[in-house]
């Protein structure tokens, strides 16, 4: 076994993020706004380090889940403008400290802000309405609307930054004509209450596969999430993976047929000729999902494919590298160009999505090239 073993990683590709980052730039006209989805811990990449590039690159705002992810990213000192999709109204005292701009989604939550606003002297304080057009899942509905914009007339604390939708199915194309009837009747209700007022909020709908699939309604500003990080909607081979999960080999065991099994529930069984087992650093705490044991997977190593041997334990793992000329300390490749996250998803009947936000925090996150 190798001494003081380097421990798993996930390196954040720079030349990848900025590659994708500029692919999406490029479907977009010059005016067009981009807000970049750095919430769940920058879908599992490293929220920090994540917008630290997206701030580089030149992205006009970051959307997180959570107050405190938004939080994180000012003590980082992110100075981006940082729109909250999801805040409990007794979270408003630190979303207005940290200045973060608030998804509000009904009267009540405008209410309570107000209440909050009031009790310091603020006033035009930037938040954003949350549209239902069909997700049902946030969002003031077309019935409320007279409602909001009332409210608004009367509430000099509010300043409506920004107007948006979620669109729930922009990825599949069956399914287009219910997206289009979103769109349009978020056309109808945004500019119902933007007639209502003196300014001008930004309006935006499109998520990634809006993006690719429904470019022409980019409105003002689009909200980029899963593109950034290398997964296209319509397949694109333009886009690059944003991370690499990596990690060593502990030890190698060149087993004979009469050794037995490997692994817990003895599932890891030997071939007739003898195996050769290298062990991983990373199991099922690490993000390695148990499905993907018992070779239902393979990860690279030097190049080549090695399937995994037994059941993924909670810290560990073990693949089969008889085939494969490598070594104790050489790296393995749990994801990244070969498997890809989306290789991974469809073993277990997922999204990359999940993959990603799998990766915990006790996996460091190193920026490469």
């Amino acid at each position: 076994m190798i001494q003081n073993p380097p421990l798993a990683r996930l390196e954040l590709s720079r030349s990848g993020i900025e590659s994708n980052f500029r692919h999406f730039r490029s479907l977009l006209k010059p005016e067009t706004k981009m807000l970049i989805l750095v919430k769940a811990n920058g879908y599992g990449h490293g929220a920090v380090p994540f917008a630290q590039e997206m701030e580089q690159f030149g992205a006009d705002y970051l959307g997180v889940a959570l107050p405190s992810e938004g939080v994180e990213l000012r003590k980082a000192g992110i100075n981006l403008p940082i729109l909250v999709l999801t805040t409990g109204t007794e979270d408003y005292p630190e979303i207005v400290r940290y200045g973060l701009e608030p998804g509000i989604p009904d009267i009540y939550a405008l209410q309570r802000l107000r209440e909050e606003l009031r009790k310091i002297g603020r006033r035009d304080y930037p938040v954003h309405i949350n549209i239902d057009t069909g997700m049902h899942r946030l969002g003031f509905m077309e019935r409320e609307i007279p409602a909001l914009i009332d409210f608004v007339r009367e509430s000099p604390e509010i300043h409506l930054e920004g107007l948006y939708t979620h669109l729930a199915a922009s990825d599949e194309a069956q399914h287009d004509s219910f997206t289009l009837g979103q769109i349009h009747l978020y056309e109808k209700l945004s500019t119902q209450i933007m007639e209502a007022l003196p300014y001008k909020p930004l309006r935006h709908v499109l998520n990634s596969a809006g993006i690719e699939r429904f470019t022409q309604y980019q409105y003002d500003m689009v909200r980029l999430g899963i593109g950034i990080y290398g997964i296209s909607a319509i397949g694109s081979k333009d886009l690059k993976p944003a991370a690499f999960y990596r990690c060593p080999i502990l030890q190698i065991k060149d087993l004979l047929p009469g050794d037995g099994t490997v692994g817990y529930g003895r599932h890891g069984i030997l071939r007739p000729e003898g195996t050769r087992s290298a062990t991983l650093c990373v199991g099922y705490a690490d993000g390695i999902n148990r499905h993907l044991g018992c070779g239902n997977a393979s990860f690279e190593v030097n190049g080549k494919l090695a399937p995994t041997l037994g059941n993924i334990c909670m810290d560990m793992c073990m693949i089969d590298v008889t085939d494969i000329d490598c070594k104790e300390g050489d790296t393995v490749t749990i994801f990244g160009e070969r498997p890809t996250a989306a290789d991974l998803a469809r073993i277990l009947d997922t999204i990359p999505y999940e993959i990603f936000t799998s990766v915990p925090r006790r996996v460091k996150r190193v920026i490469i090239d």
